[in-house]
């Protein structure tokens, strides 16, 4: 084209237009056909996970949530809660940071009745609104969002150091200033005016350099994480729910006539801006435009108008995406019920109760009842053939319960429940602490005050002492623990704890695991029976390995 403009034809010179737009057109849709791409590759992986955990394939492909383990939870840790092949990793559907804390703090914390409710209605809502969980899974420019909570939240609330009429009027005078100087540099080759306004500007970027880099620091490199943010609060904005706590929600992602995700796009916008400055075709614009204070007096002046809120935002969002996660598993497991909460005394009652983290094809699922006169269940057996597992179930599914999902049962009747775990104590180099010192440490964690009564969930009780020892101890801390209203299993290979003086009667309930020997190797078949197992394989065994015994 630009040969015939210019060679023998001599055409119009507008013709060079048509190439130009035709190849910025090609190049928009160019854009469009990839981003399409790229979010059709990413429901893929979203429904391909989906079929993973369906399948009972999704060990190790998931979101972990090793941040949140802690040595010294009281039950956290005994119960598989994070870390790989956790229930954290088979839940989380969270994309920021937010919605990863919300998740894990409602696993680590029994939530109350009414919240509990709250949240099943929410997740009944959610589950089939397929649309809608897959635009929050894969929305975006970015798959996940590294946007630190804390951080943004500190830079929102800190306080304007730029709020000063003085300083406003001030950049927007130098700036006209310096313009008039360029324009009287080429128009009459005077240079003075202008030299003098840069000397001004760079007195003034000097005298404010800490206020200016205390405004856009923080959010100098978030453009793509609070676009992300934004694509994600303008998908809950719109979505229309039937859910009266989710509407709730959504209610709080204003401010004043300003929406959440209108607002963080806003923001969005100043960074880019303020990261615009590293550009270095601009660079000799920035002094005599004065171009860092012009985009921290925008941060400021959008931190002032929402900053005060934007905590709220971030919670929001946070809560949407914990729904979401329990919604996409209350979908994927729908056989799975909501429990049911009785009012009264403490109380635990499961049919086919199965633990959520093992396969359904090697998952046995058993009969649990602690009320009534019924207190603690003493649960006897050999090596490995279960009581551990039990103790897991119950404890996980009393998790789940407690944070609002559902659970792994044909049905579960319970009151509130806290939880507390004696599962998996070891002893501690680093902390200088015996296996012993561990349990009784978390041991004394049990009779901490709390506001719901305890589930007591404890293998093996005082195995780190001898018999004597134990048998006391133990004795006397089941004595305690039925005292304190609490109810509960403990696992023994000490079949003298099966029966514990000065209790009423029926308040210890017997229950076991047992095995056999068939041709020279256990078979186990993981089912819970009434009263106390009467045999032990220890010595088989050992003998099976090998061992000359």
């Amino acid at each position: 084209m630009a040969w015939l403009c210019f060679g023998p034809l001599a055409i119009a010179r507008w013709w060079l237009c048509a190439p130009v737009l035709g190849f910025i057109a090609v190049l928009v849709y160019h854009h469009r056909i990839r981003g399409l791409r790229t979010r059709a590759q990413r429901a893929v992986r979203y429904y391909r996970a989906g079929l993973e955990r369906i399948h009972d394939q999704w060990s190790g492909k998931g979101n972990a949530g090793a941040r949140f383990q802690t040595q010294h939870h009281v039950y956290g840790d005994d119960l598989d809660l994070f870390g790989t092949d956790s229930l954290y990793e088979l839940l989380c559907a969270a994309r920021t940071q937010m919605g990863e804390n919300i998740l894990a703090q409602w696993l680590l914390a029994p939530a109350d009745i009414e919240t509990i409710r709250d949240r099943h209605t929410s997740i009944a809502d959610l589950r089939n609104r397929f649309d809608f969980r897959e635009s929050m899974a894969i929305g975006g420019e970015s798959l996940k969002i590294d946007l630190h909570p804390e951080t943004l939240d500190a830079w929102a609330q800190a306080p304007n150091r730029l709020d000063h009429p003085g300083i406003r009027w001030g950049a927007a005078l130098i700036t006209g200033l310096a313009v008039a100087a360029i324009a009287a540099w080429a128009a009459w080759g005077v240079l003075f005016p202008l030299l003098a306004v840069i000397m001004i500007e760079i007195a003034l970027g000097y005298f404010l350099r800490k206020p200016i880099r205390a405004a856009i620091t923080t959010v100098e490199s978030a453009f793509e994480d609070l676009k992300g943010l934004s694509v994600l609060l303008n998908r809950i904005e719109a979505e229309r729910f039937d859910a009266e706590p989710l509407r709730a929600l959504q209610l709080k992602l204003w401010s004043h006539s300003l929406g959440a995700s209108a607002a963080i796009s806003k923001l969005a916008t100043i960074v880019n801006f303020v990261e615009a400055r590293r550009n270095p075709i601009l660079a000799p614009f920035m002094l005599l435009l004065m171009y860092p204070l012009q985009t921290a007096l925008a941060a400021e002046r959008w931190r002032s108008a929402h900053g005060a809120v934007i905590r709220s935002w971030l919670t929001v969002l946070g809560e949407f995406e914990a729904l979401v996660s329990l919604s996409q598993y209350a979908y994927e497991q729908f056989e799975d019920p909501f429990p049911q909460f009785l009012e009264g005394p403490p109380a635990f009652k499961a049919s086919s109760l199965g633990h959520p983290l093992i396969p359904a094809a090697a998952r046995i699922c058993n009969d649990v009842d602690i009320s009534g006169a019924t207190r603690v269940l003493l649960v006897s057996g050999s090596n490995m053939s279960g009581k551990s597992t039990l103790l897991r179930t119950i404890g996980i599914n009393t998790v789940l319960a407690m944070a609002g999902a559902p659970v792994r049962a044909k049905s579960l009747q319970l009151t509130p429940l806290q939880i507390g775990a004696s599962i998996r104590i070891n002893d501690s180099l680093h902390e200088g602490s015996s296996r012993f010192y561990a349990e009784i440490t978390r041991l004394r964690q049990l009779f901490e005050p709390t506001n719901l009564p305890l589930l007591f969930l404890l293998d093996e009780l005082l195995q780190g002492t001898n018999s004597a020892d134990r048998r006391v101890g133990a004795q006397g801390l089941i004595r305690a623990l039925i005292k304190k209203g609490a109810i509960g299993l403990i696992s023994t290979h000490d079949l003298a704890l099966t029966d514990v003086a000065g209790l009423e009667p029926g308040a210890i309930e017997n229950v076991h695991f047992q095995d056999e020997l068939v041709e020279g190797r256990l078979k186990f078949d993981f089912k819970l029976r009434a009263g106390v197992v009467t045999k032990s394989n220890g010595i088989e065994l050992m003998r099976s390995i090998g061992l000359d015994v």
